[in-house]
């Protein structure tokens, strides 16, 4: 028999006196491997030392491993003839680690046994259990094929260059069933009304007048798709935060003060990776210094905000709707959101509170976002000499008055982008300034561009 060496898997004890201790090695190898061998009667060298093996001696090892290894093990317990001498030989498997020996848990690194932290056990659990608690491949019970969207299921499988034949096998192609059941990821990405099934398929969006929550400006509610919503998302900060332009030839080009393909990554992620099982909802909170995303659950998989923005790595809480994401090329496989968003906003911050994982862009406070080139067709009156002073919004505002000098409210709001109220208040300030002047009634009259 060749020579005994002690391994991962592989534990050697002189004797039954250190019985306690070789328990304590079975815990570690099966959190670390699942199985394992133990032999008494050998020294750590691998020499053969023999052990005195009565009928007691094996009945005292399996009492020792029954009663102070938890989840119970029921190992092969045998005598064995190693260069003459007798030893006893402990072969042991099991899958459902943790394993605790005397109540605690142990792992194995090398050929020594290491007692589990709490946070190491948490993740031992958690990945045992993570098909089990994945929610986005769980079966929606309540849900049937009626309540799938054909119209968002066609438009997706376009766009992922995939061809839609009835729903249940476009369903079924994508991996959104089992058993002809619908899979929870199948309601929130396809479904007619997500909300009738998960009250949490929300987004929250709010703007603030302040540095903080006490005095809000504007607050909504939206319900729908993954995908609605992210678009929502992407349109309501669009229309709340500052947005300049430049000229490219002749096309006017719009310069928001926060990179847009930053912060929409930030809602993909916080839309993909976010915990379905909290009731909470995705929010956006627009602040006068800065915008923050932010997603219910933390990081998932024992991730650190310093491993995902040094280490450029990621774990996915909901591998099925990032799958999805990915066959429409809103996500990579390689998980590099966090570093295309440093890449165009490098002061964007990440931090995790009370199990919420938050994404911070800072703004530019209003004076000092003057986007490059923002006025040859705002016009010779007004153009360079006001052009630092007013906002993006009012600048775009100017510049249709005189493309159109009859143009209505709605209607410079629908062009801007922004409410009717914020139109009405951004005219009132030109006015104001004394850069525009209304000559006629409200309706029937015309706009003015001054010599101002």
């Amino acid at each position: 028999m060749a020579v005994l060496s002690e391994t991962e898997t592989l534990e050697l004890k002189k004797s039954t006196s250190e019985l306690r201790e070789g328990v304590i090695s079975i815990a570690s190898m099966l959190n670390k491997h699942g199985k394992g061998v133990l032999y008494f009667g050998v020294r750590n060298d691998g020499k053969a030392l023999g052990q005195d093996v009565g009928e007691r001696t094996l009945r005292d090892v399996s009492q020792a491993i029954s009663e102070n290894v938890e989840p119970r093990i029921y190992p092969k317990i045998s005598k064995e003839d190693i260069d003459g001498k007798i030893c006893i030989k402990v072969e042991f498997s099991g899958n459902n680690k943790p394993y605790y020996a005397y109540g605690r848990a142990y792992i194995r690194v090398a050929d020594e046994d290491r007692q589990l932290s709490a946070k190491e056990i948490e993740e031992i659990i958690l990945n045992k259990n993570k098909d089990k608690l994945r929610w986005d491949t769980a079966v929606c019970e309540k849900a049937g094929f009626a309540d799938i969207s054909p119209m968002k299921l066609r438009k997706f499988l376009k766009e992922a260059g995939l061809k839609f034949d009835t729903i249940e096998n476009s369903l079924q192609k994508l991996g959104l069933l089992s058993d002809r059941k619908i899979l929870n990821a199948a309601v929130i990405l396809f479904g007619k009304n997500p909300k009738k099934f998960f009250p949490n398929a929300r987004l929250r969006c709010a703007v603030f007048g302040t540095k903080d929550t006490s005095f809000p400006i504007d607050m909504q509610d939206y319900s729908g798709d993954i995908f609605t919503l992210i678009e929502t998302a992407q349109k309501y900060v669009l229309e709340h935060i500052n947005v300049g332009m430049r000229l490219e030839g002749l096309y006017r080009v719009d310069m928001p003060e926060i990179d847009k393909d930053a912060f929409r990554e930030a809602i993909i992620n916080a839309f993909c990776h976010r915990d379905y099982h909290e009731y909470d909802s995705v929010n956006i909170a627009i602040f006068r210094d800065r915008l923050e995303i932010r997603s219910p659950g933390g990081l998932y998989g024992g991730l650190t905000i310093k491993d995902i923005t040094t280490k450029r790595v990621s774990k996915r809480r909901n591998e099925l709707i990032a799958d999805m994401f990915n066959k429409i090329h809103l996500v990579e496989k390689w998980g590099r959101g966090i570093e295309l968003i440093l890449a165009k906003a490098p002061q964007t911050t990440f931090e995790e509170v009370a199990g919420i994982f938050i994404t911070t862009f800072k703004r530019k406070a209003p004076e000092d976002y003057v986007p490059e080139r923002v006025g040859e067709k705002v016009g010779e009156k007004v153009g360079e000499k006001v052009g630092g002073k007013l906002t993006p919004n009012q600048q775009k505002i100017i510049e249709l008055i005189r493309k159109q000098e009859d143009i209505s409210a709605r209607e410079i709001a629908e062009q801007v982008g922004i409410s009717q109220r914020k139109t009405e208040d951004n005219l009132a300030k030109l006015k104001k300034k004394g850069i525009i002047r209304r000559i006629g009634p409200a309706k029937g009259g015309r706009w003015e561009i001054t010599d101002q």
